[in-house]
């Protein structure tokens, strides 16, 4: 199986072909290209953006790594903030775009909270960008989401929180197009169970996913290991339902942001140990 690991942590720390070079470096085989909406991917929204990108996937051929996935900015819309959405909509495109670019299998697209119509709403955003998934050559992958009550300071459940739901939603959408990212740290938040969810969706649906780990309390995106997911369980799921897609970390809050610079590769291997564990625990599984 392919193990990968988000950029966004390093390419906050570094600049994208210093973070690409470490990565490949700390033993990951490939990477999730963050297209958050933050300061060091603001080229990315702006002119002469591919050369850029041609330059940092140069980097990762010369690494013998690629990039398997990506993620889009967030939130994917606001209801009632059409200064948002109207800045939001050309951010998306542009994140389909790239990832084209980087020749990524799927990029994940967050779904929406609407007040009325929600599946209807989601699917309609979610086809009005199937044109630029075309000409990209990429497929959107939709993700299981949780919200925040603020009344009680807690996280609840919001759109696709359920595995039946983001099975829906899925299987209303073009399979060729569209896919499903099970973010594994999220399901337990929304005190969902992760081996019914996985087995709900299925590997027809499940093609890619993020690894995480949490106290099922905060959203904590550590290392796989450091929380309390039932790994064995996730593990032998994935196993049962012939999962063949990557592993994908999305745990940068693993002490990356906090580590001295000095000790930020050893926090970056650390993490590809881990994540070949997990690789190792589905392979003898599915013995």
């Amino acid at each position: 199986m392919i193990l990968s690991t988000q950029t966004d942590a390093s390419a906050q720390m570094f600049p994208h072909e210093t973070a690409v070079r470490m990565i490949a470096e700390a033993g990951f085989d490939a990477l999730d290209f963050s297209m958050f909406d933050n300061e060091p991917n603001r080229w990315i929204y702006e002119d002469g953006f591919e050369n850029r990108l041609k330059a940092i996937l140069a980097v990762a051929e010369q690494c013998g790594v690629f990039f398997n996935q990506a993620h889009a900015p967030f939130p994917s819309y606001v209801v009632g903030n059409e200064d948002y959405n109207r800045r939001i909509r050309p951010m998306l495109l542009r994140a389909i775009e790239a990832a084209g670019i980087l020749g990524v299998k799927n990029i994940v697209v967050h779904p929406v909270v609407f007040p009325e119509r929600q599946k209807e709403q989601n699917l309609e955003m979610y086809n009005a960008l199937l044109p630029a998934a075309k000409r990209a050559g990429v497929k959107i992958a939709l993700e299981n989401m949780w919200g925040h009550d603020r009344r009680s300071e807690t996280i609840v459940p919001n759109v696709c929180s359920v595995a039946e739901e983001l099975a829906d939603y899925a299987d209303s959408l073009d399979p060729d197009w569209f896919t499903v990212c099970l973010d594994i740290g999220h399901i337990g938040l929304v005190h969902e169970y992760e081996a019914p969810f996985i087995r709900t969706l299925g590997a027809k649906r499940l093609t890619c996913v993020h690894i995480h780990d949490n106290d099922y309390v905060h959203d904590s995106h550590t290392c796989p290991f450091t929380g309390r997911l039932p790994w064995d369980e996730i593990a032998a799921s994935f196993a049962e339902i012939g999962y063949a897609g990557d592993i994908t970390l999305e745990a940068d809050n693993f002490l990356l942001k906090k580590l001295p610079l000095t000790l930020y590769p050893a926090g970056l291997r650390f993490m590809a140990a881990a994540g070949r564990e997990l690789i190792r625990m589905i392979e003898e599984a599915k013995k």
